[in-house]
Parts: structure tokens; C-alpha cells; sequence
């Protein structure tokens, strides 16, 4: 079964840092973009950043530019975010999804439906 499994999340306290995994099985990256979003409760989803599979292009959200760094590793099968310095506006669950359109659907704000594959999403509480 073809998949996105996103992890570690967890309760980080204000400046402090976390680093999200989503791994593929079932599938190979490689051929695909990337994009992390997250959505908090009440709010909209949230496009957080994404890697283009082409080049390797990154985008972010002014949210997070200068504090959020994507990146991946297709020897492992798994792309990254770096979060540092968190805030607790940051508190969301996050979500990975994959496409091979990813930069369209992400210009776009797709919805997780369109996207190839879509993760179950991982919960990032940034509270002291």
C-alpha cells in the first residue's frame, strides 16, 4: 500500500525546535514534489513549504521563511522540515503530501483529494 507517514511531532516550548519526517513506502519519491502544510483548529489549511522535484527548488510562507527548512534525502525515501525557533502560532497538525504537479496544486491550494498522495498528518503544540 502506497503511502506518506509523517512523524515527529510533539510539545515543544516557544524558541525551541522540532524536526518532522515523512517517509514514503510503497513509492518512490524521487519522481515527485513535496509540500508540507498544516492546518490549526478553526483556521484554514496553510501551505508551509514545498520542494519541487525537478530542481530542488524550495518555496515557504512568509510564516515560516527564515525559520522552516525543507529538505530531502531519497536515499531514505523521506523528506524533511526543520522547524526552528518555534512560535506558538506554529501549533498545528502538519501534513505531507506528494504530486507530481505539487508546485501547480500548491500555487493553487489544492485540496488533500487532488494531491496524489496525502499523510495522516503529525501534531506540533508549541506551548511553554
Amino acid at each position: 500500500q502506497a503511502q506518506l507517514v509523517e512523524s515527529g511531532g510533539g510539545l515543544v516550548q516557544p524558541g525551541g525546535s522540532l524536526k518532522l519526517s515523512c517517509a514514503a513506502s510503497g513509492f518512490t519519491l524521487d519522481s515527485y514534489g513535496i509540500g508540507w502544510f498544516r492546518q490549526a483548529p478553526g483556521k484554514e489549511r496553510e501551505g508551509v513549504s514545498c520542494i519541487v522535484n525537478s530542481d530542488g527548488v524550495t518555496y515557504y510562507s512568509d510564516s515560516v521563511r527564515g525559520r522552516f527548512t525543507i529538505s530531502r534525502d531519497n536515499s531514505k525515501n523521506t523528506v524533511y522540515l526543520q522547524m526552528n525557533n518555534l512560535k506558538p502560532e506554529d501549533t498545528a497538525v502538519y501534513y505531507c503530501a506528494a504530486d507530481t504537479e505539487l508546485l501547480r496544486l500548491w500555487e493553487l491550494g489544492g485540496e488533500p483529494y487532488e494531491f496524489d498522495y496525502w499523510g495522516q498528518g503529525t501534531q506540533v503544540t508549541v506551548s511553554s
